[in-house]
């Protein structure tokens, strides 16, 4: 699939449903910080919490969102700082819609926003969104050791970050 084919917009009350489709799928479960089972009223309410610093992106192929990503400017002395969290529905992973997300992100940060480092947090087994990060420039930082709990273990988080120069 090619990524002309992929649409990249912002996120709409509408795509509640398909989000929460995507995001309870089992490998985008195992590769963000969501829980499985999440119901369609929860993220409804998560939506309508978010605020101005947010920039909430969808790939949507054929008017379905397959795949979301969340850009969180930080504040005060962090003001030039943002923090990137994606996923992409398990039937569509590996067509280009993360790709297209994080080309959008990094054009939306770079020339919109004005933020000089993006970062996030990958389990250090996702090599394929490692390999995605790294196409666009950013580097491992750092571990954090049991990080966060996984299905059923506790799991370490790679930090990366990519600075514009």
């Amino acid at each position: 699939m090619s990524q002309d084919e992929i649409l990249i917009r912002a996120a709409e009350p509408d795509d509640v449903a398909d989000l929460t489709e995507a995001l309870n799928q089992p490998r985008a479960v195992w590769g963000t910080m969501q829980v499985p089972f999440t119901s369609v009223a929860t993220r409804r309410e998560r939506f309508q919490v978010t605020s101005a610093a947010q920039t909430m992106l969808v790939a949507v192929i054929g008017g379905k969102v397959i795949g979301s990503l969340g850009l969180n400017r930080l504040e005060g002395r962090r003001g030039h700082a943002g923090v990137i969290g994606m996923a992409v529905h398990d039937a569509y992973a590996g067509r280009g819609a993360g790709t297209a997300l994080m080309a959008a992100a990094v054009d939306q940060a770079d020339r919109w926003l004005g933020l000089r480092r993006l970062e996030l947090f990958v389990w250090p087994d996702n090599t394929r969104a490692i390999a995605l990060y790294e196409r666009f420039g950013f580097e491992r930082e750092g571990l954090y050791r049991g990080y966060a709990w996984r299905d059923g273990e506790y799991v370490d988080a790679i930090s990366m970050a990519r600075l514009r120069p």
